[in-house]
């Protein structure tokens, strides 16, 4: 069996594969944030996950049943670029050094987006040997391309010039009083509203750059004069986050001339957003990681040890 391990920014994760590719079990457990603050500071998210790894391994560890592990992987940066780096990482990366050191297996390192890319192809059954990715989250919002020769090769094309698509979602989410991470519940609100009210948010493309700033400055300057409904700002906040991204993968396409193309990260498992997305991108080939698998999780990571384990 296959051990992965991701500790980001506001998630602890394991997970284990078996020797088939079959995911046997997984834990996550979500970083708590205080109620109206928009994040955690790097020491706090350090302190939380070596709380939390020791408990999530106990859980984890029912589902091993005996059976020996033959291979660790830790995602140890955010992306695979040089320089690189968070302290979150560090975590995992140290958990999952000792636990190889401990069993003699190998331990793999990789990315948290090389894991999100790895979990979303398995769970949409994609075996695309080229295509463009878009990792839309908290921490990242960036336009991919993707090469599986022999080994994963990803290319940045663009991106957010300031915010990334999570962090517009939670500072508005937390101005309408919603807990935070605030990507679930702004969904549920902007569903429980009338769906012809909708606030019309300013849309920022120039060609692979995008920028999430104004629209939410927009949107805060909306909030304060409170004229418009909750449900309307969060469906409005949704069309815009949406809207964006088509037009973002509609520019790589021209670029690339890549016709597949898979949605990743948090952002990507909000319903509203996978329908328009969807409808919009009609012409091309579209997937989605599962929702399940959309947010932070270690699964990519522990398939990432299972393919090097069996090469």
């Amino acid at each position: 069996m296959f051990y992965g391990i991701d500790t980001s920014c506001y998630t602890t994760s394991l997970a284990v594969i078996d020797d088939q590719g079959r995911l046997l079990g997984e834990q996550r457990q979500l970083l708590a944030v205080e109620a109206g603050a928009r994040g955690l500071r790097q020491s706090e998210a350090v302190f939380r996950h070596l709380c939390n790894l020791p408990l999530l391994s106990q859980e984890l560890g029912k589902t091993l049943q005996g059976r020996p592990l033959l291979g660790v992987a830790a995602t140890t940066r955010p992306r695979p670029v040089e320089g690189s780096y968070m302290p979150v990482f560090v975590v995992g990366e140290s958990f999952g050094r000792a636990l190889a050191a401990t069993l003699g297996v190998p331990f793999l390192a990789l990315s948290h987006q090389e894991g999100h890319l790895l979990a979303g192809m398995w769970s949409a059954g994609l075996e695309w040997a080229n295509f463009l990715a878009v990792h839309v989250s908290g921490g990242t919002t960036e336009v991919l391309r993707v090469s599986m020769a022999e080994q994963m090769a990803v290319t940045e094309l663009g991106g957010s010039a300031d915010l990334h698509a999570g962090q517009f979602i939670d500072r508005v989410g937390v101005s309408l009083g919603l807990p935070f991470p605030a990507g679930p519940h702004l969904e549920k609100l902007a569903a429980d509203g009338d769906r012809g009210d909708c606030l019309q948010v300013p849309i920022s493309v120039a060609g692979l750059q995008i920028s999430f700033s104004g629209p939410e400055s927009y949107v805060q300057r909306v909030l304060e004069k409170g004229n418009y409904p909750p449900a309307a700002v969060a469906r409005g906040v949704e069309r815009c986050v949406s809207e964006t991204l088509c037009r973002l993968v509609q520019n790589a396409r021209q670029a690339s001339g890549l016709e597949n193309v898979l949605f990743v990260g948090g952002v990507a498992a909000n319903a509203f957003i996978r329908a328009y997305l969807t409808e919009i991108l009609g012409g091309l080939s579209v997937a989605f990681a599962s929702p399940s698998l959309a947010a932070d999780n270690a699964v990519g990571a522990a398939l990432y040890a299972w393919q090097r384990g069996r090469s």
